[in-house]
């Protein structure tokens, strides 16, 4: 079987409206579709753009005023999901439950439905200056293409979430991420490829590209997309089937074939999730 997907490197500017950024959105969505994707993925923090719409005195809006966004936006990317009749992992967006913020990725299904995973480990930023909350499980998600898991930029950093995600039947990760430097970018982006090689999976990523001026600390962001494969003869050398240009508004779209997982887990070169050695380490059975 295989699916194609399609990576947003969604580009952030400062917009006055929710109905600006619902054009842009709807734009990547359709110009996706238009390739056939059948799993579109936006990038991680993107609907902080709303933020910088502002206040009636100019000033951007904070990240608690965020969540008040949630039923636009939930209601646009059902509505473009079920239009366009893929399935959309819609970055994330910052929501409010009991009290507490959380970030997280939704997945919209072609028929309306939607899935959710919290971010699961919170970085230090996030923590201090936005005062986010760390979600408490993990959840994978049937789609009639196959089992994917949602893990956001930090989470992809442990090997032991993604150990899981594998146990519990994932083929694809979605890696929704936002970073503002190169340091961040390449720690996300190398610890995908080792989980790909780890787990014998495919790992999708995204970034924003583009910059916030108004809001705090999304002033700055470095984002590339990729479509990230195990190292195999079946795959390239390098593991990527695709992958974007640095801080560049466009999409990526690639054929991941999850035939080809199964082989190199039977009889690859390496079989790396066959062979790990649970009589030495706990592990996810």
């Amino acid at each position: 079987m295989k699916i194609r997907v399609s990576a947003i490197q969604y580009h952030l500017h400062t917009i006055r409206s929710f109905e600006e950024f619902a054009d842009q959105c709807r734009h990547y969505v359709r110009t996706a579709a238009e390739y056939d994707a059948e799993f579109i993925l936006f990038p991680e923090f993107f609907t902080t753009q709303l933020m910088s719409i502002g206040n009636e005195h100019g000033q951007a809006l904070t990240i608690n005023e965020l969540p008040e966004f949630t039923e636009p936006y939930l209601e646009l990317f059902t509505a473009l999901a079920k239009e366009s009749g893929t399935h959309i992992i819609g970055g994330t967006h910052v929501v409010r439950k009991g009290g507490k913020l959380y970030n997280t990725a939704h997945l919209f299904y072609p028929d309306g439905r939607i899935g959710e995973q919290p971010k699961l480990h919170i970085t230090p930023t996030e923590v201090k200056e936005w005062n986010m909350s760390a979600g408490e499980g993990l959840q994978v998600f049937e789609t009639d293409k196959g089992t994917i898991a949602m893990l956001t930029c930090y989470d992809i950093e442990f090997p032991e979430i993604v150990r899981m995600a594998k146990a519990k039947g994932a083929d694809v990760i979605f890696c929704p991420s936002c970073t503002d430097d190169r340091h961040g970018f390449h720690r996300v982006r190398y610890t995908s490829h080792a989980r790909t090689i780890e787990n014998q999976i495919y790992v999708v990523l995204t970034g924003t590209v583009g910059a916030l001026p108004t809001v705090d600390f999304m002033r700055a962001n470095f984002g590339q997309a990729a479509i990230i494969t195990p190292n195999d003869i079946p795959f390239p050398p390098r593991g990527l089937l695709a992958e974007g240009e640095i801080n560049h508004d466009m999409i990526v779209t690639a054929d991941l074939d999850l035939e080809l997982l199964y082989q190199v887990r039977d009889s690859g070169s390496v079989t790396t999730w066959r062979d790990r050695r649970t009589d030495l380490y706990t592990d996810w059975k």
